[in-house]
């Protein structure tokens, strides 16, 4: 096995000790809902769409994250 595939896995594996994936995505929809609420106050930001996205891939990545956890 690569050694650098396990070293991802490793680092996949600690950041998800202290919380399941599910609690990492509803903590990350918890970041970003209370940064799209600044957006007015912050004023206009060209990267929103950057950031959705970012945003996004993080979601299904942790999606995923819970169905390898299942089997699926």
């Amino acid at each position: 096995m690569d050694s650098r595939l396990l070293a991802y896995g490793r680092e996949v594996s600690a950041l998800l000790s202290s919380d399941s994936a599910i609690g990492m995505a509803d903590e990350l929809w918890t970041m970003f809902s209370g940064y799209m609420l600044a957006q007015k106050e912050l004023g206009h930001c060209p990267e929103i769409a950057n950031t959705f996205f970012t945003f996004k891939d993080l979601l299904l990545f942790f999606e995923k994250i819970e169905r390898i956890k299942h089997g699926d």
